[in-house]
């Protein structure tokens, strides 16, 4: 059963996703909140697997709020405002629900995230993780990762054939997706697989043709893996 919050400034929004939510036997709607900042706390304190959330809120934008999570939690924007959907594809949004939406679209949407959530746990006991970038979930072989690369929000994946997967998730998020005795962090931006790290020299990690720092914090591990 996936546990969800949904978060709107409008009370009459918030019975609607309830509603259909109590019409839905893969979800539960633990909490519903008008205040960003109560949502944030809760989260911070109970396990959460779908944030509905509202765009167009009175203090902080629903994009700019989910941006700012610490945790990679699927989220479904509801908002009046179809301008917004590009933006919700630049925040790796499993979907965009434009109000007024019917009960059908939203089991759709939801249907989404379960499938999302499956795939997920599946990928963990096989050699291989799932990545949702451009609307799509990726199957992303470990073996097919040179290293990973951490731009403020996003990450980005570089793969054995020169390819990347840009999606919005943070490097402590990833790295605990990934095996222990496969990829270490060399620095705040680098995640590197081990078999394919070429030499170590002068504070760097040479790696196909990329030369990546080792920073200070990390000097330590790098040392073990590689002794």
């Amino acid at each position: 059963m996936i546990r969800a919050i949904a978060i709107d400034d409008e009370h009459l929004a918030l019975k609607i996703v309830s509603h259909f939510c109590e019409k839905l036997d893969t979800v539960v709607l633990e909490k519903t909140f008008t205040k960003q900042s109560e949502a944030l706390q809760y989260i911070h304190n109970f396990p959460v697997d779908l944030i509905f959330l509202d765009i167009q809120m009175p203090n902080k934008n629903g994009m700019e709020f989910y941006k700012m999570l610490d945790q990679d939690i699927p989220v479904i924007f509801t908002t009046a405002y179809s301008e917004y959907a590009v933006e919700g594809f630049n925040v790796s949004a499993t979907d965009y629900l434009l109000k007024p939406f019917s009960f059908e679209r939203f089991e759709e949407a939801v249907n989404k995230v379960v499938k999302e959530l499956e795939l997920k746990n599946n990928s963990l006991a096989h050699n291989h993780i799932m990545i949702r970038a451009d609307y799509k979930l990726h199957r992303v072989d470990l073996d097919n990762i040179v290293f990973i690369e951490g731009l403020d929000d996003y990450i980005q994946i570089h793969l054995k054939d020169k390819s990347k997967l840009v999606t919005r998730m943070s490097m402590k998020t990833i790295l605990e997706q990934l095996p222990d005795a496969m990829f270490v962090r060399v620095h705040r931006s680098y995640i590197v697989a081990v078999n394919k790290v070429v030499s170590i020299q002068n504070k760097s990690v040479k790696i196909d043709q990329y030369l990546l720092p080792i920073g200070d914090t990390y000097k330590k591990i790098v040392a073990e893996v590689f002794s």
